[in-house]
Parts: C-alpha cells; sequence; structure tokens
C-alpha cells in the first residue's frame, strides 16, 4: 500500500502499472443524468450522487486514478450546449475536484483535472482566446491541488500542444492524450510527430484515448513511442481508448458510426477483450492504462486483473468475481460447469444475435470535418 502514497510520475518512473478509470459521460447519459450532443459534465453538480458513485466503482474496480468529472467544461462550450443556465463552470469544477478527492481519499488513489478541446480552437483558432479557456479552468483545479492534470480529447494536436504550454505552468505533473486514428489527427499530423510535439511542449506523459476500440489505440500508441524513439525523446506512455469494437478505424472515430451514440451495445467489448487489451498495451511498454466511452466498472477490473502478477494485487472487486470464470464451477448445470477455465473464455467468439444485422458498418465521413 506505500505505493498509494507516491505521485503519479514516482509510480511509472519505478515501472509500476497505474490502472485509469473508465468512461463517465455515456455511463452517466445512459443512468439518466448527462444529456446526448454535447456531453456536458453538470451532473456534478446537479446529480452528484450519481457521480460520486460511479466514482466508488471504478475505485473499486482497480482505478488509480480517479479523474475529475469535467469533460468539455469550458465555458464557451456550457454556453454552446444550452444545458445548463445558472450552473457556471467553476462550479462544476469545484464540486468535481471535491467529489474526486473525496473518493479517491477512500482507496489511496491520485485525483487528475481534466481539460478538453473547445468550441473556440475550430470557430476563431485565436490562440490567446484557447489558453485563457485552459488558464481558467487549470486555475479552479489548483484552487482544489489535485495531483496532476490530464490535457484529453483534443483531435488537434496543435490546440493540445497549447493546453500543455498552459498546464505546465502549474507545475503540476501534465500527461497529454489525443483522440486520433493510426492515420494521425484532422490535420493529417502523424501520431509520431504528434507525441514529439506534445513532449516538447512539455508533457510528460502522452498517448491516446477514445474515439476508437483499444487495440487501434494501441496501434497509434506504439507510432508515438516510434516517433519519440526517432526524436530522441522520452516520455512515459498513456492509453484510454473506446470500450467498443470499431474495425472500421476511420480517421473520425466511433463519433462517425451510424450507430453512435444510442445504438452501440451490440459493439460494447467484453471483460476478455479487455483482457488481451491489458496485456497488449503492457507488452507494448505502456504503463498508464485505462479506458475512456464505453469502459464500465467490470472492464476497469478486467484491466486489474489481467496485470495482477504485475501490480502484486487484486483489486477489492474481485471478491465478487472468480477469475476465467472459476466461480461457475459450483453452477447447478454441468455444461456452465464447463466454461469454468480460461480457454473458454480467451477462444470464445461471441454472437450478437442479430442475424439481419452486418458486422461493419460504412462510417458518415472520413473525419475531415471541422465540427
Amino acid at each position: 500500500m506505500e505505493s498509494k502514497k507516491k505521485g503519479i510520475l514516482e509510480r511509472l518512473d519505478a515501472g509500476e502499472v497505474v490502472v485509469g478509470d473508465g468512461g463517465y459521460v455515456l455511463q452517466l447519459e445512459r443512468r439518466g443524468y448527462v444529456k446526448a450532443g454535447h456531453w456536458t459534465p453538470e451532473a456534478a453538480v446537479e446529480h452528484p450522487e450519481a457521480v460520486r458513485q460511479l466514482h466508488r466503482e471504478f475505485l473499486r474496480a482497480g482505478a488509480d486514478v480517479m479523474q475529475t468529472f469535467t469533460f468539455y467544461c469550458s465555458e464557451d462550450k456550457l454556453e454552446l450546449s444550452g444545458n445548463v443556465k445558472t450552473i457556471s463552470g467553476a462550479q462544476i469544477n469545484d464540486a468535481a475536484c471535491n467529489m474526486a478527492r473525496e473518493v479517491a481519499d477512500e482507496g489511496g488513489a491520485l485525483v487528475a483535472g481534466g481539460v478538453s478541446q473547445t468550441p473556440c480552437y475550430v470557430q476563431s483558432h485565436n490562440e490567446t482566446e484557447v489558453k485563457a479557456i485552459f488558464k481558467k479552468q487549470m486555475d479552479d483545479f489548483l484552487k482544489k491541488d489535485i495531483d496532476f492534470l490530464v490535457v484529453e480529447y483534443f483531435e488537434y494536436v496543435e490546440e493540445a500542444v497549447w493546453a500543455v504550454e498552459v498546464l505546465k505552468t502549474s507545475g503540476k505533473t501534465v500527461a497529454a492524450t489525443l483522440c486520433i486514428a493510426p492515420q494521425g489527427d484532422r490535420h493529417r499530423v502523424p501520431p509520431g510527430e504528434c507525441a514529439v510535439r506534445l513532449v516538447k511542449a512539455g508533457a510528460d506523459i502522452v498517448g491516446i484515448n477514445c474515439q476508437l476500440d483499444p487495440m487501434t489505440c494501441v496501434r497509434t500508441v506504439k507510432l508515438m513511442k516510434e516517433g519519440l524513439e526517432k526524436a530522441g525523446l522520452k516520455a512515459h506512455l498513456m492509453i484510454q481508448p473506446l470500450g467498443f469494437h470499431t474495425p472500421e478505424c476511420n480517421l473520425g472515430g466511433y463519433v462517425s458510426l451510424p450507430e453512435y451514440p444510442f445504438a452501440l451495445e451490440t459493439r460494447a467489448m467484453t471483460r476478455w477483450d479487455i483482457h488481451k487489451y491489458a496485456r497488449e498495451a503492457y507488452n507494448a511498454g505502456i504503463r498508464y492504462i485505462g479506458g475512456c466511452c464505453g469502459f464500465e466498472p467490470y472492464h476497469i477490473r478486467a484491466i486489474a486483473e489481467e496485470l495482477a502478477a504485475e501490480r502484486g494485487f487484486l483489486p477489492p472487486a474481485s471478491e465478487k468475481h472468480g477469475l476465467w470464470g472459476a466461480a461457475l464451477e459450483m453452477h447447478t448445470k454441468p455444461w456452465v460447469r464447463a466454461r469454468a477455465r480460461r480457454e473458454y473464455w480467451e477462444n470464445l467468439l461471441p454472437a450478437s444475435g442479430r442475424p439481419k444485422c452486418p458486422s461493419m458498418a460504412t462510417p458518415a465521413n472520413d473525419g475531415l470535418t471541422e465540427n
């Protein structure tokens, strides 16, 4: 438990595996607390009990980091959404930081304050205006003395670099993750070059989050790693992918799929898919491994269980889960008891139960639109 007292860089420098948390906006939308469309996080103020519960479920599942529920919490995004009239970004940031810290302290986890891409970047492309938005949110985080900062869900590396430059003035550790494909960001800047720019801007940890499935995101992080090695730069690697299968692997990500956002269930990852992902990420040299949209607590538990030997312990939620189906040994049906083994679940090809549905879809666009 001594490692629980270490900061994020201390853990990563020591070679420890850091398990991130999962997705909040999709989970809370399904539970009735977030409105789809602009996906703003006013639930931190309106329904704190719902956000707090999800934090606790991720902590119990093995997460070492509680990210503040501040996705899309810039004032310009809140105003554009029309979802909130009487709640400010500062109020949301304050409530989100308090909840993340409360739950993190229950299990020795760290708190990360996150900033996301802004409508202002696409609309005005004004560096001064965009950086002012990031600074305002950073100042809210610093009042709460969060443990480190995360730049997450950026489609354009240029805007992410601006965010890193601002957040680095805090003196805190800064992690930066882009939501891009192996082809690069929306301006077609290759992943390797994106990583180089982020590290030169001051990012201590770089990687990928959201938009595409775990194995695709691992591929992209590998490209980032190659770019850093060629440039003679070093940084820790981080990954928090989408929890859905996206074999189409288009530049625009899952938002371009016809099932987005209300019919994604048949693309959901199983816990066994996540075991494979966690191992692949670890073998690629990634040590901060978590999830984003579509990742539920049992997915985070799967990461923690797959890497239990490397971490030296299992999460509390494993008390209610037999590893590789071991609990099924007590089932009354012999054909179910036969499934209490790793080989069965590792080799299972799950059916969708939808005989008239295609296995893949045609994305709406290639991701080059400016919105």
